[in-house]
Order: C-alpha cells, then sequence, then structure tokens
C-alpha cells in the first residue's frame, strides 16, 4: 500500500482517503483533548512558520503522512489556541465536534448552491434551519422563509451589515454622497466600514449613556439636524450586545424615531443573539418587530465553526430587488417559477458553500435544550466572576454584566490595568482582551469557549488575585 496518490491519475483512492481521514479525525481529536495543555498564544517571530515552508511548490507528489507530519513541524507552532477553555479574549469562535463533522460533509459534497437548482439541498436546509431559529431565538414570525422576509446565512456579521446598508442606500435613492447612516460611539467597527463600501457620505457616531447604550435623544437631534442641513438619513444600526462591553441600545425607541423618519433599521446581535434562545433574555431585543434587518453569529456563541452568520430581513423584496442581476447562464425553470429561494440574490457573492450543514448538525446534536444549558452555565459564570470583582477592593467593574462578558478595572487606573492584563496572558494557559473606552483602560473577560467550566473561571481569578496579591506586596 502506498502513501503516495498513484502517477497514473495523481488522485488520491477512496480507499487511501478513507484511512488517510481516520489518521485525520484522529488528529483532530487528540487535538480537542489535548488543547488545554497548549499554550494559548504561539510564541514565534514573524516569518517563522514561512521559513519552514519550501520556497516553491512541489513538483512531485508527497506522501501524505509527510502532509500529516507538518500539522506538527510547521502549523502548531503558529496557531492561536481559540478552543482552549482557558480562551476568555475577543468573543468565543467556537467549535464542536457535530460542526466539524457537519463542515467534513460539506467539503465532501463540495455543492457550489448559488441557485436552488445547483443543489436544492443546499437551499432548503438553509431555509429550514434559518426558520428554526426564528422560533428558538423569539425572532418576529415574519422573518420566516414561508413569510415576507427570510434569513439567509452569510460569513460574517460584517458581511451582513454591509448588506443591510446597500439594500438601505438602494431604497433610498438619491446621491450617496448625502446619505448618512447612523450608530453608536460604541457600535462596531464594520459599520463605519460598511458605510464606507456602500459610499454613503456621512456616518454619525450617536453619544451613549453610563451603560454604553446609544441615547435616542442624541439620535434624534442628530437625525434632526442633517435633515436641516439637506442632508439625507437613510439607515441606524442598533447594537443588542456591543463588542466593547455587550452594551444593548434601546432597539424599540430607536425603532420608532427610525420608523418616523424614514430610515432604514438594521441589529447587530452578532454575539448576544445566540442568548435568546434562552427566554428570560429576550427582553434585550424588544422592538424587534420594527426593524427592517438584523444578524447575528452561531460562529460565535453557538457551537458551530466560522463562517456562519445569519442576517434575516423583515421583507426580502427590497434585497433581492437590490442584489438580482440575472445573466442569461443563470437563467433556469426553476427560478422563473418563483417557487424557489435563490440565495445568490440575498448577499454579494455569486458562490456560497453549504453552510447549513454543520448549523444543522449542531441544532439537532445539541437540541435547544443543550444550547440553553451552556448559554446559562456561561452567563452564570460571568456574573459570579462580576461578583468577586465587584467585592474586590482593588477592582472595579466598568459595565453590567448581561451576557457573558465582564468588563473590569484596576481601581489604581491604566498602568495597574494593563499590567494586570499582560500578566494573565503571559501566564499562557489564560487570555484575556485589553481594551479602552475614552483612554480608560480595562480588561475583558469573554466566557463563552465551548469547553470552559468554572474551573477555568476558578483558576482565572486564583490568578488575578495572586497577582493583585504580588503588586500590593511590592507597595
Amino acid at each position: 500500500m502506498t502513501d503516495r496518490p498513484s502517477r497514473d491519475s495523481y488522485h488520491m483512492s477512496t480507499d487511501d482517503f478513507r484511512r488517510h481521514g481516520y489518521e485525520v479525525i484522529d488528529w483532530v481529536a487528540d487535538y480537542l483533548d489535548t488543547v488545554t495543555d497548549q499554550p494559548i498564544m504561539p510564541s514565534i517571530e514573524p516569518g517563522a512558520i514561512r521559513e519552514m515552508i519550501p520556497t516553491t511548490a512541489p513538483e512531485q507528489p508527497e506522501p501524505f503522512g509527510n502532509i500529516l507530519g507538518d500539522l506538527d513541524r510547521v502549523v502548531m507552532p503558529g496557531i492561536t489556541h481559540w478552543q482552549s477553555p482557558g480562551w476568555f479574549a475577543y468573543f468565543p469562535a467556537n467549535t464542536s465536534p457535530p460542526s466539524i463533522l457537519g463542515e467534513l460533509v460539506a467539503a465532501g459534497l463540495g455543492v457550489q448552491g448559488m441557485l436552488w437548482s445547483t443543489s436544492p439541498a443546499a437551499t432548503e436546509v438553509e431555509e429550514a434551519v434559518a426558520d428554526w431559529l426564528v422560533d428558538l431565538l423569539g425572532l418576529p414570525p415574519g422573518w420566516k422563509t414561508t413569510g415576507p422576509g427570510g434569513g439567509v446565512i452569510q460569513m460574517s456579521a460584517s458581511d451582513s451589515t454591509h448588506t443591510a446598508l446597500v439594500v438601505a442606500r438602494e431604497r433610498a435613492r438619491g446621491s450617496a454622497d448625502d446619505m448618512v447612516v447612523y450608530a453608536s460611539e460604541q457600535a462596531h467597527s464594520s459599520i463605519e466600514k460598511g458605510a464606507r463600501v456602500a459610499g454613503y457620505g456621512h456616518v454619525r457616531l450617536i453619544p451613549v449613556d453610563d451603560r454604553y447604550a446609544m441615547r435616542p435623544d442624541a439620535f434624534e437631534e442628530a437625525v434632526e439636524a442633517d435633515i436641516a442641513a439637506g442632508l439625507t438619513p437613510v439607515a441606524v444600526v442598533s447594537a443588542i450586545g456591543t463588542t466593547a462591553t455587550t452594551a444593548v441600545d434601546p432597539v424599540r425607541t430607536i425603532g420608532e424615531i427610525a420608523r418616523f423618519h424614514g430610515l432604514w433599521h438594521h441589529v447587530d446581535a452578532a454575539y448576544a443573539g445566540t442568548a435568546m434562545v434562552c427566554e428570560e433574555f429576550r427582553h434585550f431585543q424588544d422592538g424587534l418587530e420594527l426593524v427592517d434587518s438584523y444578524t447575528f453569529n452561531p460562529h460565535k456563541w453557538m457551537f458551530t465553526n466560522f463562517d456562519c452568520s445569519l442576517f434575516y430581513v423583515a421583507d426580502r423584496a427590497p434585497l433581492i430587488e437590490s442584489l438580482s442581476i440575472l445573466p442569461p447562464y443563470l437563467r433556469n425553470e426553476a427560478s422563473a417559477s418563483g417557487q424557489v429561494i435563490d440565495y445568490r440574490d440575498w448577499h454579494v457573492p455569486l458562490g456560497r458553500r453549504f453552510r447549513a450543514l454543520k448549523l444543522w448538525f449542531v441544532l439537532r446534536s445539541y437540541g435547544a435544550e443543550g444550547i440553553r444549558h451552556h448559554v446559562r452555565e456561561h452567563v452564570a459564570l460571568a456574573r459570579s466572576l462580576a461578583d468577586r470583582i465587584t467585592a474586590h477592593p482593588m477592582l472595579e467593574p466598568v459595565a453590567p454584566v448581561p451576557f457573558g462578558l465582564v468588563s473590569f478595572r484596576h481601581v489604581g487606573g491604566n498602568d495597574p490595568t494593563r499590567s494586570l492584563a499582560g500578566a494573565i496572558n503571559a501566564s499562557g494557559w489564560a487570555y484575556v482582551t485589553p481594551s479602552t473606552i475614552d483612554d480608560m483602560a480595562f480588561i475583558r473577560v469573554s466566557i463563552g469557549q465551548t469547553n470552559t467550566t468554572a474551573v477555568e473561571v476558578d483558576r482565572l481569578w486564583n490568578l488575578i488575585e495572586e497577582e493583585l496579591s504580588e503588586v500590593a506586596g511590592s507597595t
């Protein structure tokens, strides 16, 4: 038995694929079993990985054993271990065994789901899981594909937001140079980038309150001032869970103002949207019936590996009108019948992967019950950590903890806060994100990695206490 592809066809045989496939699954399973023992951040210099890779591609086929071996020799030294239970940085980018298997099947099928006719299952599974999530998350029923709206899987929340802003621009018509987009000062950078990509002339970042949520009065004042100046307010983006502190904008009030002035209202719930699987969090999304579009990322907190971002619209007609271009080579009987969805009309790219398969695997493997269990567990761990921080004389919270993110700082100011963050990250087994708001340094602890438990959170707290004790003892 050879480890090289046949020189007759150069293809790997299915027998060899089966054998090597078992080896790869074993490798991934071993990685998931041992990732806790890995230093989270790689300790290499820029260019170190590139130096281990030949400068030219191989002329002759290589044995697969060599390729698999280079996962350990070349790739692993440069991996940041987002799947470590000690990962408390950014927001999670979770995976799980069901998701990995779903991705494997999608890769094996290798379909291009740009049209219903190019693989009906790719479209209809996606329709089904998008509609399932409308019910599971308590979203407006009209957002199902059986109603006037519908959901589609995009690559990221940034793509979803960019798409929403393009549709809003097309609906408004007129000169984009005079058009205005509004979001809070704490909104994600993708809104400014999306507005730039879509050609908007102006972006207004609205002041926030003491909980870092958008102030509706300031939003309305900005809209009225722009109208008086001859500009055209077009879109506003609300956040259910900002990146810095998971602040929640007042969706209903912003929606009422947007409706009054005719603005498209998009909601970014990229991280926190998963929490809505639990009814006790749904008050944060009050007012969604006033919203035109919405996005959340199963690839953050729903144990589905990147990329998988759900984008919903209340009415799909403006979306399709804005993005549909029909050259002769894409025309077909099914599309012409009007009885099918062609998801190519729901986003910028023509081509699309079978992303829905991994989400389908996850939802069926965990069940809503399993996802609720883990979300509630992560939120409880976050609030427990927040309570310890509040009670500690050397620490203070920066923002409320509605979900799984804890933001805090050292009472001594920026320098000790940054030093504490550095000490945590230097431990090797835990990683947090240092951040700032208005020159105030603070530390973000995001609790939501697939395998994070009370054990890791307690270990993190013990490390924080040890570092604080050392600092106090040296002063």
